[in-house]
């Protein structure tokens, strides 16, 4: 046992080691058949590593070998670190391959595998995080893991776990017994048989008690790293605009206020990058990742919509700039995101090389005059200042202070404004780019997906609805199968990876949101009919909930519920609030009685950690208050609902036809030739229908 005290407390430090030594002939293992970028990229390691397959987990058993399991992704800039360190060295190569079965998973591509072994990881140290690395018996479970080592650290680890295995296998086992309870436990929902009670007096309370973690100066949570955790900010937004709260309403302006300001926010080529590694929303981890882009769009579309505050639309914009620039194919598809890493000027990998500034060279691009605007509207000051004399663009002040202090005009500072992002941004491309990771993941296009209609709803620009409409074919045409299932990933022409809930759950919300653009009813059907796939491949009907994986998988060690929302809305409350929109549409009992038991069934956890569980709250909100069912039908539908979104209304859902309908039961015997009409309806009760959008609007916020 002194061994497993040993393996167990090992500290995970994140500092640079050296590589003593390098890898100087050219490897290639199996890894060089897979498609995913971030195995490709250890296909050249000495280490044999073996992709995820039954094929190699039965070689495992069969040679009685321990299994080393490293989890990460392409944008990871430590598990590049890590690679660098001790996967590129043929002598910590030889430790592994000597004694392990050597097996490398992109967590994006194989969310399903990273889950259950985070889950151990954080069982086993208490964090979590990538690059993670996982030691299992040859049957798969579990024994020892953590995320970053240094390679001193790591040999000596792992010459640890392989002499415990050689001379006292029983006490491993015993071990991985107790683990695998451990994590079979996690991840589980109990049906709650109480009585659905929701209110709005329990969703009040536990904003208060989230709101003590708020921090007041810079908005997010008051502490570092700072994730901008965009769902947790949209359902802040919802509620308090429904609730009229002034002072919630200021702080989540303030959030996304100074993450716009912030450096996280590329202040010259749009879009996010994953984190601030301050408490300022400063300096960031400058990986570029779809899913927060997509998000952050649908998030500051509904912000600009409220405040009509211009630094939001202009973020929407820039963003959805950079998406088409950089994360979009020529069939419509979305990459999955853009590395922290890129060669700097002396031909070395350099976190955020690629975005930094010095001042001679910010001096020298945009000449003395325009500098002297420059370094005081993006901070090139003590402020604004990284490391060893780098600058990572950052604003403090809004444009007015900068007009005033500058004594130019509002017209003058947009065009120079426009000059020096143009100019930067020719410049910066002259450097190395950062590594693409060009596998498209149906989730996270999905995501992106809604992103550009939502930006379509608010902002009316058609390239946007072109956009979504191009990626949702795409999805059709390449990640629905024949027999109503998704596939995961796609890359080089091949849809690859059977379908996850996360899959099924942002498509459906996405196409549902399309359906609400367009009136195409083929959006919504697609909803439903994906729906009815979830229920007959994932639905538990123990405790009412959807499984992470469906029932056609390879079962791993525990089968989980993911249900608690992090940066990504859980799958579980993606779906609950799809079922409780589609049971509107298609007058489904079973839908609706889903939906309400999903939330009755997280909700005894809500209150213990309110910012994981936003989306039901969101959800929650739809319970609490009059929700609404909007149809519109006759000739000038699309006009009058055009019309409409330019008011947020969150509490509804949208209905319509330009052509008699009798299909959705809401549309039915509802049709005047003559008149477009636009009937407010709560749980199928309408009251009179009016012509006037306006009209409509005042029946809304009655």
């Amino acid at each position: 046992m002194k061994y497993i005290h040993f393996l167990l407390l090992i500290t995970l430090i994140s500092c640079k080691g050296q590589n003593t030594k390098s890898l100087d002939d050219k490897h290639t293992n199996d890894l060089i058949h897979e498609t995913s970028p971030y195995l490709l990229q250890h296909a050249h390691n000495p280490v044999n590593w073996n992709a995820w397959n039954d094929e190699v987990l039965a070689k495992a058993k069969t040679e009685n070998k321990l299994i080393l399991i490293s989890v990460g992704y392409s944008a990871c800039h430590w598990c590049h670190v890590m690679e660098h360190e001790s996967f590129e060295d043929i002598s910590v190569a030889k430790v592994m391959n000597d004694n392990f079965i050597n097996i490398k998973v992109d967590r994006e591509e194989r969310p399903d595998v990273d889950k259950v072994y985070m889950n151990a990881v954080q069982l086993m140290t208490g964090s979590g995080g990538w690059p993670m690395n996982v030691i299992a018996l040859p049957d798969g479970r579990p024994i020892w893991g953590g995320t970053y080592f240094r390679k001193k650290e790591w040999v000596s680890a792992l010459n640890q776990i392989s002499k415990v295995y050689t001379e006292d296998p029983d006490t491993l086992y015993e071990y991985a017994d107790k683990l695998e309870q451990g994590i079979k436990s996690l991840d589980i929902v109990q049906l709650n048989t109480n009585e659905p009670v929701f209110n709005k007096g329990f969703i009040k309370s536990t904003v208060k008690k989230w709101s003590r973690h708020f921090d007041p100066n810079n908005g997010g949570t008051n502490r570092a790293p700072k994730f901008m955790m965009p769902n947790n900010l949209h359902f802040l937004l919802r509620y308090a605009y429904q609730t009229n709260d002034v002072k919630l309403q200021n702080y989540v302006n303030l959030t996304l206020t100074k993450i716009a300001y912030g450096g996280v926010f590329d202040q010259i080529g749009g879009g996010f990058s994953r984190y601030s590694v301050d408490n300022k929303w400063h300096v960031p981890h400058f990986e570029k990742m779809l899913y927060d882009n997509g998000q952050l769009v649908s998030l500051y579309a509904d912000a600009y919509l409220i405040t009509k505050n211009k630094l939001y639309k202009d973020v929407v914009i820039e963003t959805l700039k950079y998406a088409k620039r950089n994360m979009t194919t020529d069939n419509g598809a979305f990459y999955s995101s853009l590395d922290a890493d890129s060669n700097n000027t002396d031909g070395n990998l350099e976190e955020g090389a690629f975005y930094v500034w010095n001042k001679v060279q910010l001096k020298h691009i945009l000449g003395e005059e325009d500098f002297k605007i420059f370094k005081d509207y993006y901070n090139i000051n003590n402020y604004g200042h990284w490391e060893h004399g780098k600058y990572v663009l950052i604003r403090k002040d809004d444009d007015a202070s900068i007009i005033k202090k500058h004594n130019i005009t509002s017209v003058v500072l947009a065009e120079k404004k426009a000059k020096w992002k143009n100019t930067l941004l020719k410049e910066r491309n002259k450097r190395d780019h950062p590594r693409l990771d060009d596998k498209t993941l149906t989730s996270w296009n999905a995501l992106m997906l809604k992103g550009y209609i939502d930006a379509y709803r608010v902002l009316g620009d058609k390239d946007y609805l072109a956009a979504a409409k191009k990626n949702a074919d795409f999805i059709i045409n390449n990640q629905l199968r024949k027999n109503g299932g998704l596939n995961h990933s796609y890359k080089n022409g091949k849809s690859t990876v059977n379908g996850y809930l996360e899959d099924y759950a942002t498509t459906i919300d996405a196409f549902i949101a399309l359906y609400e653009n367009t009136l195409d009813e083929k959006w919504l059907t697609t909803a439903r009919d994906l729906a009815t796939y979830t229920f007959n491949h994932f639905y538990d009907e123990n405790n009412k909930m959807f499984y992470f994986t469906s029932s056609q998988d390879k079962s791993l060690i525990s089968r989980n519920m993911e249900y608690r929302d992090n940066v990504i809305p859980a799958s579980n409350s993606i779906m609950a609030k799809n079922l409780f929109k589609l049971s509107h549409y298609f007058d489904d009992k079973h839908f609706s009685e889903t939906a309400m038991t999903m939330l009755n069934n997280v909700k005894p956890e809500i209150q213990k950690y309110p910012s994981g569980y936003s989306n039901w709250l969101d959800l929650m909100l739809n319970y609490t208050n009059p929700y609404y069912e909007v149809a519109i039908v006759g000739n000038n539908a699309q006009q009058k609902l055009a019309a409409l979104n330019r008011t947020y209304i969150p509490n509804k859902l949208i209905v319509g036809s330009t052509i008699a309908n009798d299909k959705l039961p809401l549309l039915q015997n509802r049709y005047d030739p003559n008149k477009t009409l636009i009937y407010v309806c709560v749980n199928k009760a309408c009251k009179i229908p009016v012509e006037d959008v306006n009209k409509a609007i005042l029946l809304l916020n009655e």
